[in-house]
């Protein structure tokens, strides 16, 4: 009777807990470069001597999925969008680097270049200072360059190239700030294949209708889990008539 209890106990505990991450998932849906987040159920067996054949259910949180978001066009200079695999480098508020698919930029009060977050936005030699007065311009690869206004003939300055880095996804984790980064922490190099789209963002890869009929699916599997409870609350009442009966 216990091995049921704790199957469907457990089982609608972690229901919840995908509940919590399918909402979140849809929370995201319009987040500019947001990747979904992906979980699985797993069952693991109860360490004791007294309870040899008992087993409960956890949620494991298997990945992300790293499919492509769409595309936006924006005719923002500052907004960029990674074509294909890549991450942009960003450096969190502790001076650690985190990666990031969100290529909506802008230019602080300090004149460094920065997620909307206020992330600074990583170069070769650290942080990107933009001058006053001038016009940015970003190039495929990632390099950063001043177009002064108002001068004859127009000249440009290169100010810098914007870190992207493709490490391997499966060694990538996503942290409590929603950067992912490398499982040791250690900074990923930089990868000259990595190219990025100008005057565009990526979108969410968040499937909304997927989403949706999922939360609709752990629905009815909690409810099958309570049921289950109820049957063995039944069952109990039943044996115990029984045994008074005896």
């Amino acid at each position: 009777m216990d091995r049921l209890i704790y199957v469907a106990m457990t089982g609608a505990k972690q229901i919840l807990e995908q509940q919590a991450t399918t909402a979140n998932n849809l929370a995201n849906v319009s987040t500019t470069g947001f990747r979904a987040q992906l979980d699985a159920f797993r069952a693991v067996p109860v360490v004791g001597a007294q309870s040899p054949t008992r087993a409960f259910v956890v949620d494991s949180t298997v990945g992300s999925d790293f499919s492509t978001g769409p595309i936006q066009q924006t005719g923002n200079t500052l907004d960029i969008a990674v074509q294909g695999p890549g991450w942009i480098a960003v450096q969190r508020p502790d001076g650690s680097e985190g990666y990031t698919r969100d290529g909506s930029l802008k230019i602080s009060e300090n004149g460094i270049l920065q997620t909307q977050s206020g992330l600074d936005v990583l170069g070769d030699n650290g942080p990107i200072s933009i001058p006053p007065d001038v016009r940015v311009q970003i190039a495929k690869d990632g390099t950063v360059s001043s177009v002064q206004q108002g001068t004859t003939p127009v000249t440009s300055t290169q100010l810098g190239r914007i870190k992207l880095v493709n490490p391997d996804e499966s060694d990538l984790v996503r942290n409590d700030d929603g950067l992912f980064s490398t499982k040791d922490g250690q900074p990923a190099d930089a990868d000259a294949n990595v190219t990025i789209i100008d005057g565009a963002v990526e979108g969410s890869n968040v499937n909304v209708v997927n989403e949706m009929v999922n939360m609709i699916s752990l629905s009815r599997q909690f409810d099958m889990n309570m049921q289950a409870l109820k049957n063995a609350e039944s069952n109990d009442t039943k044996a115990d008539d029984f045994l008074s009966l005896s």
